[in-house]
């Protein structure tokens, strides 16, 4: 590992306009003064990315995707550019590249790209003339020299595979939060931030709809053991440490960890609860039934890109399935019941979605009855309930309220 390199992301917050780029260039000085090389990776400008999206909806209802990964790829753009100029001002050297200049090669699926390789030629070159180097997030380039992008929160994911790549001492992913929390401090005031986590379990709370980190990013880190802390942009305080189970937060600061009689060899704890409100529950009826026309809808919804999970079919004498979908598909789905689906009869509705995230919790009744206790007393109706090794995940059929995960945080974290 070349301990000299450091790979630091900066989110969409903490670039949005000139005042917070000075903030960020300071924070990336004060790593080049400890004789660091330093690689850094941009998300576009505060709403950019939501703006871009909009106006294109403006011009076309769904617009070509392949279009789309050139229009958005522009925001993240922007932020390197002017990073660059405000850091060479300051006197310090830096460049700015694209993820084609970059070397970030990436499959062909526009809108949620895979990476494949990075070519880091042009990354070292710069490097070993002493430069800070500035990467745009998101995004990469196709065996064809098409831009693409990787999917919301994707900077995260250009970010890790670059320490990856770049065999990094660490990665920092830095936002206007200070760390990974129990629940979402915005809507929870007793919320606890978190000092370490297993990839594992911050996957879980990822793939469940929090939007701390980029779930790819995760699985990019453990795959090769890439040290990630998620750090605050606007203070100095001490973040949470993504690691592998084995290892312990003192190990990570290389300090000996010994046992303390008071610990529990065997713990079940619960980490963090995610709530997720962004789901939609889609029905769709039909006369008749064959297994071919289930089959030939999954592979539609599939083809189309819109994340249906949770798929069942109700009955076996005629059409009644029921799936899941994030909310952001469901422009796209509704397009589809206009040219695909025309005469089914189906319904959608919004819904919630809360996991109870933890190592080893599957392996503590207590916690599975006192989740189940909460919700009898609420009088809550589940569609789809999970149990796994690290996770209890409960599907409702209808729209939660605040209280019910103020009321298991109460119980499960604070207790």
């Amino acid at each position: 590992m070349d301990s000299n390199i450091v790979v630091l992301k900066f989110g969409g917050s903490s670039v949005a306009d000139n005042l917070k780029l000075n903030v960020v260039a300071k924070k990336i000085i004060d790593f080049y003064k400890k004789n660091l090389k330093v690689v850094v990776v941009v998300s576009a400008q505060g709403k950019t990315t939501d703006c871009l999206i909009k106006e294109a909806k403006e011009l076309a209802n769904l617009p070509n995707d392949r279009e789309m990964d050139v229009l958005l790829s522009t925001g993240e753009q922007v932020s390197m550019s002017k990073l660059a100029i405000l850091l060479n001002r300051l006197g310090y050297e830096a460049v700015s590249l694209t993820g084609m200049q970059a070397g970030i090669k990436t499959n062909d699926l526009n809108q949620n790209a895979k990476i494949e390789n990075i070519y880091t030629t042009r990354i070292e070159e710069e490097l070993e003339k002493g430069k800070i180097v500035i990467v745009a997030g998101f995004q990469g380039y196709n065996e064809k020299g098409d831009i693409t992008t990787l999917g919301r929160g994707g900077s995260d994911t250009t970010a890790v595979a670059l320490a990856a790549v770049l065999n990094a001492k660490h990665c920092y992913i830095f936002s206007d939060v200070d760390g990974v929390y129990t629940t979402d401090p915005n809507k929870i005031t007793t919320a606890k931030k978190l000092e370490t986590l297993s990839y594992e379990e911050m996957l879980e709370i990822a793939n469940e709809g929090a939007k701390v980190l980029h779930n790819r990013c995760i699985e990019i880190g453990e795959k090769y053991n890439v040290p990630i802390v998620t750090k605050s942009t606007f203070n100095n305080k001490q973040g949470t440490i993504l690691q592998n189970e084995e290892q312990s937060a003192n190990e990570v600061k290389n300090e000996i960890k010994t046992y303390n009689k008071q610990d529990k060899i065997e713990d079940a704890r619960v980490k963090s609860i995610v709530k997720n409100d962004d789901i939609i529950y889609i029905n769709m009826k039909y006369d008749t039934y064959s297994p071919e026309m289930f089959y030939k809808i999954y592979a539609t919804l599939v083809k189309n890109q819109i994340g249906a999970n949770h798929l069942q079919n109700n009955s076996t004498h005629h059409t009644d399935i029921s799936f899941t979908c994030p909310a952001s598909a469901l422009n796209k789905f509704q397009n589809l019941l206009e040219k695909d689906f025309k005469s089914f009869d189906t319904t959608y509705t919004n819904i919630s979605r809360i996991a109870i995230i933890g190592h080893g919790i599957r392996n503590d009744d207590t916690i599975l009855e006192k989740v189940l206790n909460i919700i009898e007393l609420n009088q809550l109706e589940i569609y789809h309930l999970e149990v796994n090794e690290s996770k209890i995940a409960m599907l409702f059929t209808t729209k939660v309220s605040n209280t019910i995960l103020e009321q298991l945080h109460k119980e499960l974290v604070e207790d």
